[in-house]
């Protein structure tokens, strides 16, 4: 297969083996570029995981191989620390589950949002504090001058949440990975705040990695869907094309997903002896 070294992330054969040696994620193969990618699949199947293998931030205890791991057209396996670090925020932005979590309690929204900025950029004092608030008013947050000295226990989960996106996008990074941005939110602020990622992202011409087991919200927020099963990738197809699925488990996923027609009945049950006996489907 041919790679696209253009691509801001290209994995081929990756494997995550854990410290007693078995896989956690099972020689999967991608290539991410400027499109909005959903990673979808249940519960353990090691969505996060490789989320923070694309991001240099595997626990030091487990193993990472692969036959071509390239991020912003460098060879990731051969990343130090360092480069890494410098990586993250300029070509990588991440945003967490739970801002309670990510963001530091003991720093100000103003100090933690400015922060990739005094990593990866050479600005006065004056133009850092400029360029906060208007990293702060573009992801919708009211007086920004004012929320920059807050501090996140006196946020709601959807400014927290809107907090973290602008960390993320202030260094003007190519690419964008959002790990379940919503699971913390009620269902209306959910869909506010995914429809503003795509808004920014579009804007900025980035890619984006949606990691989510929620199909409807996939399929209304995404381009393509890559998904995922106990460490594998089961299958990859446009989201416009979850409807009429193909593969037993995306099929089951989407039928699934909550709706009024399936209020109050009982959800498909998955043969799972017959879809571990099946293989990568593309």
């Amino acid at each position: 297969m041919a790679t696209d070294t253009t691509a801001p992330i290209v994995a081929e054969g990756l494997t995550i083996y854990a410290p007693s040696g078995s896989a956690l994620v099972n020689n999967i193969s991608f290539t991410l570029g400027r499109e909005r990618v959903a990673l979808v699949g249940e519960s353990g199947s090691g969505k996060s995981l490789t989320a923070r293998a694309l991001m240099g931030l595997l626990s030091p205890s487990l193993r990472l191989r692969a036959n071509t791991f390239s991020v912003a057209g460098e060879d990731a396996l051969t990343l130090s620390e360092r480069r890494w670090s410098q990586l993250r925020g300029s070509q990588l932005g991440m945003v967490m589950q739970d801002p309670k979590y990510a963001l530091n309690p003991m720093r100000t929204i103003g100090w933690q949002v400015a922060e990739p900025l005094k990593l990866h950029g050479r600005f006065s004092r004056a133009e850092t504090r400029e360029k906060v608030c208007e990293m702060l008013d573009a992801v919708g947050l009211p007086q920004p001058a004012e929320l920059m000295q807050r501090y996140p226990h006196q946020l709601s989960g959807g400014m927290g949440q809107r907090v973290m996106l602008a960390m993320a996008l202030i260094a003007e990074p190519r690419f964008l990975i959002a790990d379940e941005p919503t699971s913390a939110l009620d269902h209306a602020m959910r869909d506010q705040v995914l429809a503003l990622i795509r808004k920014l992202v579009e804007q900025r011409d980035m890619g984006l990695l949606l990691i989510s087991h929620d199909l409807q919200q996939v399929s209304e927020h995404c381009e393509r869907v890559i998904v995922m099963y106990q460490g594998d990738i089961l299958d990859t197809l446009q989201a416009a094309d979850l409807p009429h699925a193909t593969h037993p488990y995306t099929r089951t996923l989407w039928s699934c997903r909550p709706n009024k027609s399936t209020h109050g009945k009982p959800l498909p049950v998955l043969d799972r002896a017959a879809l571990q006996a099946g293989g990568q489907h593309d």
